[in-house]
């Protein structure tokens, strides 16, 4: 293996450090607010110096987004290790891991429709290829899951799927959080039972 350069080292830890400002950036601002300036001097750096890694507030946001997704993908992986979960603990176990990474301060936030972002993210092989790895997995899951009675067969996949990715950027978490009155443990799970038991009433018992 070819050994990496100081100058390349220099640049892989700089590269990560914009990433992880961005991130807690996106996270705390959204994208529209965002400026490339609070990046550079977030991160202590000249922007000059921050456009040599990238080239866009777009390009940084799409970037931040690829990251986030490397993070749920080893997730993932992780889960699919444990052959003795059902297809809806798994499920379950990745819902946990993004509002704990949101309650962390640690998912990018991005607005729903914006042209410009959404022709980066769009054009941006590295995010697509993630993105579809996270929603295959999670796509098997689901079906799985409805195939064994766990969850509502008569809703689409997609609707399910879509609902899941919903909750990595849940305002819910953030207005609970700032209310004061539950850990973020006890958010989790107020927002799973939501998610996966629904807001219908049921008896103890009750089929």
């Amino acid at each position: 293996m070819a050994r990496i350069s100081f100058r390349e080292q220099v640049l892989q830890v700089r590269e990560e450090a914009i990433l992880v400002s961005v991130n807690r950036l996106l996270a705390e601002k959204g994208f529209d607010v965002m400026t490339v300036e609070e990046v550079a001097a977030d991160v202590g750096i000249a922007k000059a110096s921050l456009y040599k890694h990238f080239t866009s507030k777009e390009e940084l946001a799409a970037a931040a987004m690829v990251r986030v997704l490397d993070r749920a993908l080893a997730q993932i992986e992780a889960l699919q290790a444990r052959a003795e979960a059902s297809p809806v603990d798994q499920l379950k176990a990745v819902a946990r891991w993004t509002m704990q990474v949101q309650l962390a301060g640690e998912m990018p936030s991005l607005p729903a429709q914006n042209s410009v972002l959404r022709a980066a993210l769009l054009a941006n092989r590295a995010y697509l290829d993630r993105l579809m790895q996270v929603s295959d997995v999670l796509g098997m899951w689901i079906t799985a899951a409805q195939a064994a009675g766990q969850l509502n067969a008569a809703l689409p996949s997609e609707v399910i799927l879509y609902t899941l990715f919903a909750r990595a950027c849940d305002p819910v978490l953030g207005l609970l959080k700032a209310g004061g009155s539950y850990s973020d443990e006890q958010i989790i799970e107020i927002l799973l039972s939501s998610c996966f038991d629904g807001l219908s009433y049921r008896r103890a018992g009750a089929a």
